[in-house]
C-alpha cells in the first residue's frame, strides 16, 4: 500500500514536470537569444573625444639639406644672402643670413610701412621740411614747404630711392619729429619680430646703429607684399611720373632688373660705402613667388648677377606642391551599425610645400575606416600627414562635415532581429516550441482517455450487487475489491453460459432453475 502511494506520488511529479517542460524550454531558448543579442549591443565602439590637432607645417631650414638640395650648387660673392618662398616662408638658401650688417636704402622699406599704416588716403599732401641733402644723396629736389601727395612721395621713396622724400614722410608721419618717427620704426620692428634690426635713420644713410640682416629684410618685404597691394604694384614699376608738387617729375628705378627680366617683380635697392651694394629682389615663375636678399656686393653688376643666380637656383631646383587643400574630402568612412551609410571627412587647412624637383611627397590619411556616434559637427576624427621619405612635413586635422548622431538601442535591436541569421534562429525557436506544445497536448489527451476508461470500469463494478454489498473496508481497499468483483463476475458468466448450453441441449425440457442466490 505504501509502495503504491509512493509510485502514485512519483507519477504526479513526473506529470507535473512534463506539463511544465515546454515552458522551461521556451524560457531557456529566450535566454539564449538574449545572450546573443546583448554582446552585439555591447560591442559598439566607444568614441572618445578627439583632441584638436593644430596645423603644423614644417618650415624649410637655412640648411639646404632640410628640404632636399637641387643638383646645382650655388656660389655667391655676397657678404650675406638668403632665398625664401613667399607663400610658405620656407628658406631655400641661406648664407650668413643672420649677420647684422648695414643695409643702406633698404631701410626705406620700414619708412614705407609706417607711412602706409598711418596715412589712409594717399592723396593726402605733406609739406616738405627744411632738409638739406648731401650732393651725393639720391633725391628729387624737394624745396622746403613744397606740397606733394603721399602717393608721389612713396613712389619717389621706392623707385629712385629719394632721401628727401624719406625725410618728408618721416617728419610728417612722426608728428613733425623725425626722431619720433625713428622710435616708431624700432617699435614696429619689435612687433614684427625683426630681432636683428635697429634703425637710426629713415633713409638708410651710413649712421651708427642702423643695421639689419638678410633674414629680417626678407621677412619685412614679404609682410609688405602680402598686406599692401599698392606697395606690391609700386615696387614693380621701372619708372613713374610724379604729378604733384611744384612741378611734374619723371623718375626711373634704380633696380635695372625690372626692365631686363620679365619675371622680376622688385623689391628695393640700396648702396652706401659701409653697406656696399644691396638688393632685396623678388620674382614669380612656374607658380612660385620667391624673395631674395643679397648684401655687401662690390658693384651693381655683382649685385644683379648674385640676385639672378639666387632666384634662378630656386626656380630651377624647386617646385611648389599643394598636397592638401582645405575643405577637400579626404576620406569617406562607414558608420557603425548603419550599412551603406558613409560620412565625409575633409581637411581643415591647406598644405603648400616647396620641395626639390627630385623629391616625391607622400600623403597619408589617418582616419578610422568606421565611425560611431555621437559626434558633433566638425569633430576632429583624424589627420592628413604629408611626408618626404621619413621626414614629416605637415600634419593637418581631418574633421567631419556633418554631425553623426548616436543610434538608439531600440534601432539596434530592430536591426538585429531583422538579420537573416536572426530570423532563421527565431523560426527554429518557434518551430521547436510548437512541436513541444503539440507533444504536450497529445500526452494530455492520452492521459485523459486512460482516466476515462478507468472511471467507466469503476462505475460498472459499482453497479454490481456484490459491489454494492461490499463492506466499507473493501471500498477503502479498492484494488483488492476490484479483483474480487472481477472474479465473481467471471464465475457468474460461466454459470449462465453453462445453463444456456444445458437448456439448448433438450428443447422440450424446462429451463433450469437458478439457484436461490442467482435469483436473488
Amino acid at each position: 500500500m505504501r509502495r503504491s502511494e509512493r509510485l502514485t506520488g512519483a507519477d504526479r511529479l513526473a506529470r507535473r514536470a512534463a506539463r511544465h517542460r515546454p515552458r522551461c524550454i521556451c524560457l531557456a531558448l529566450l535566454g539564449l537569444a538574449l545572450l546573443i543579442v546583448t554582446p552585439a549591443l555591447a560591442a559598439r565602439p566607444v568614441r572618445r573625444a578627439a583632441a584638436h590637432v593644430p596645423v603644423t607645417a614644417t618650415p624649410g631650414s637655412a640648411d639646404q639639406s632640410a628640404i632636399g638640395s637641387p643638383a646645382t650648387r650655388l656660389r655667391l660673392s655676397a657678404r650675406a644672402a638668403i632665398l625664401v618662398d613667399e607663400s610658405t616662408g620656407q628658406v631655400l638658401y641661406a648664407s650668413n643670413a643672420h649677420a647684422e650688417v648695414p643695409i643702406a636704402s633698404t631701410t626705406k622699406l620700414m619708412t614705407a610701412l609706417l607711412t602706409l599704416e598711418h596715412v589712409h588716403r594717399l592723396s593726402t599732401k605733406f609739406a616738405a621740411p627744411d632738409y638739406h641733402a648731401a650732393a651725393s644723396d639720391s633725391q628729387i629736389g624737394l624745396a622746403p614747404g613744397e606740397r606733394m601727395s603721399v602717393r608721389d612721395l612713396l613712389l619717389a621713396l621706392l623707385i629712385p630711392s629719394a632721401d628727401d622724400a624719406a625725410e618728408d614722410l618721416a617728419y610728417n608721419v612722426g608728428g613733425q619729429s623725425v626722431a619720433h618717427f625713428i622710435a616708431m620704426m624700432n617699435a614696429t620692428a619689435r612687433k614684427l619680430g625683426l630681432t636683428e634690426t635697429h634703425y637710426s635713420t629713415p633713409s638708410g644713410l651710413d649712421t651708427p646703429g642702423n643695421y639689419s640682416s638678410a633674414t629680417d629684410l626678407v621677412k619685412l618685404s614679404i609682410y609688405l607684399l602680402e598686406h599692401y597691394r599698392w606697395f606690391a604694384h609700386a615696387v614693380k614699376l621701372s619708372h613713374a611720373e610724379l604729378r604733384t608738387g611744384s612741378h611734374p617729375r619723371y623718375v626711373v628705378s634704380t633696380n635695372t632688373l625690372l626692365s631686363e627680366v620679365p619675371w622680376f617683380t622688385g623689391v628695393k635697392t640700396g648702396h652706401t660705402a659701409d653697406a656696399g651694394y644691396v638688393l632685396v629682389g623678388s620674382g614669380t615663375r612656374d607658380g612660385m613667388s620667391l624673395v631674395s636678399a643679397v648684401l655687401g656686393t662690390d658693384s651693381e653688376a655683382s649685385r644683379d648677377s648674385n640676385t639672378l643666380a639666387l632666384l634662378d637656383y630656386g626656380f630651377s631646383g624647386f617646385r611648389l606642391e599643394h598636397p592638401v587643400v582645405a575643405g577637400r574630402v579626404v576620406a569617406r568612412p562607414t558608420v557603425n551599425e548603419s550599412p551603406g551609410v558613409r560620412v565625409d571627412v575633409d581637411a581643415v587647412g591647406d598644405v603648400s610645400e616647396i620641395v626639390a624637383r627630385s623629391t616625391r611627397l607622400k600623403t597619408r590619411v589617418d582616419v578610422p575606416r568606421q565611425l560611431a556616434g555621437p559626434l558633433r559637427d566638425h569633430a576632429v576624427v583624424g589627420s592628413v600627414v604629408v611626408s618626404s621619405g621619413r621626414r614629416v612635413l605637415a600634419r593637418v586635422p581631418a574633421e567631419l562635415t556633418r554631425a553623426l548622431p548616436a543610434i538608439s538601442a531600440l534601432t539596434l535591436v530592430g536591426r538585429f532581429l531583422t538579420r537573416p541569421s536572426t530570423l532563421i534562429l527565431l523560426v527554429l525557436l518557434i518551430g521547436g516550441a510548437s512541436a513541444l506544445l503539440r507533444r504536450r497536448w497529445g500526452t494530455r489527451r492520452s492521459v485523459g482517455a486512460a482516466h476515462g476508461s478507468g472511471a467507466a470500469a469503476w462505475n460498472a463494478a459499482a453497479v454490481e450487487p456484490a459491489a454494492v454489498a461490499q463492506p466499507a473496508e473493501a471500498v477503502r481497499n479498492a484494488p483488492t475489491a476490484e479483483r474480487a468483483a472481477a472474479a465473481d463476475r467471471d464465475r457468474r458468466r460461466a454459470e449462465r453460459a453453462a445453463r444456456r448450453i444445458a437448456g439448448n441441449g433438450d428443447p422440450g425440457s424446462p429451463p433450469a432453475l437458478l439457484p436461490d442466490r442467482d435469483r436473488a
